[in-house]
């Protein structure tokens, strides 16, 4: 009997038969696309793949993406994927979220999926605005941002979505910009990892917040407004990369200009494996520093899936089968008539 041939999927073959209902110009597309590009490129299969998503412009990601998928509430993404997976963990889920989604109503459970390491992939999309309920600021605005809901700028202190993933024990965490060459390959790092992957993903919403992240996406100056990090490798940055960051005497990062008395071995070197580093990296932002690009963080542990059905088998090794009858009939009974 002839072997058969396995289906190769293409980008197209993940495209779903929505019309797709962001705004013209919107980042959502360009990220819509890596991702269908990545699920092609890693070998993913549709039958096998899971996207779930809360509330906003980003949730309706499920829609246009030809797998399964799920449009649950408000921030409640995690839960939802967190019960995919524990259900099937032979599945690939992906969680779909925005900085109000996933950082404000959602902000508890998003910590908890982060420190339980269930295997899920987290696309934090970051456009520092609310956008489908028309444009009032949001828990990664900056400081005097005016928006609807403030009209006499933001007196909010916003916040970083990295540090906090850090600070929750992430054992994946990384940024992207929508337009940016990079990104598809963090998204593979991301899919590629055993535990949850956080990817924040600077996106431009160019009807309420647009041009937020200019200084990152303009062709002719974001490689002196960004500095990409790569494992092992120092801290480089400038279109001619001719600029570097550097530890001071008390451990405090500056910018440096190469071949000034500092060469590139002086430099501060990214390692992926040191969470301090990566917590130190989250802090730089623009424009008083270069904002990272890439992996920041990336370790392995055990997902909290696997430890569950752990205990289970384990529990049925020490006291055999359950038999649910036995546990409805045990104790006090009440019958109906």
């Amino acid at each position: 009997m002839a072997e058969q041939s396995l289906t190769v999927l293409k980008p197209k073959d993940f495209a779903s038969d929505q019309d797709v209902r962001w705004c013209p110009g919107c980042g959502d597309y360009a990220i819509l696309n890596q991702i269908r590009k990545v699920c092609a490129k890693i070998g993913a299969t549709r039958e096998n793949t899971v996207f779930v998503s809360g509330i906003g412009c980003s949730s309706r990601f499920p829609y246009y993406m030809n797998t399964y998928g799920m449009h649950s509430i408000h921030g409640r993404a995690p839960a939802f994927a967190t019960g995919v997976k524990i259900a099937n963990p032979e599945l690939d889920v992906w969680i779909v979220t925005g900085d109000g989604d996933g950082l404000s109503i959602g902000g508890n459970h998003l910590l908890h999926v982060l420190r339980r390491n269930v295997n899920v992939k987290i696309l934090l999309f970051n456009n520092e605005i609310y956008g489908l309920t028309k444009g009032q600021y949001s828990p990664t605005s900056p400081e005097g941002k005016k928006t609807k809901s403030s009209p006499l700028g933001s007196i909010d202190l916003p916040l970083t979505a990295l540090s906090v993933a850090l600070a929750a024990e992430a054992s994946f965490v990384a940024r992207a910009v929508d337009v940016d060459k990079d990104l598809s390959n963090v998204l593979e790092r991301a899919a590629e990892h055993n535990g949850s992957a956080l990817v924040e993903i600077y996106q431009d919403c160019n009807v309420f917040n647009h041009k937020a992240f200019s200084y990152a996406t303009d062709k002719d100056s974001k490689e002196e407004h960004i500095v990409r990090l790569e494992h092992g490798k120092p801290l480089i940055f400038g279109k001619d990369r001719d600029k570097g960051i550097w530890l001071d005497g008390n451990r405090k990062p500056r910018i440096v200009e190469l071949g000034k008395g500092i060469q590139a071995d002086d430099l501060l070197f990214h390692d992926e494996h040191d969470e301090s580093l990566a917590f130190l990296l989250s802090r730089l932002q623009h424009p008083e520093f270069p904002e990272p690009v890439g992996v920041f963080y990336s370790i392995q542990d055990d997902c909290y899936e696997t430890l569950l059905q752990k205990q289970v088998d384990d529990a049925i090794a020490a006291k055999g089968e359950p038999d649910i009858d036995a546990l409805l009939a045990a104790g006090d009974t009440f019958e109906v008539k």
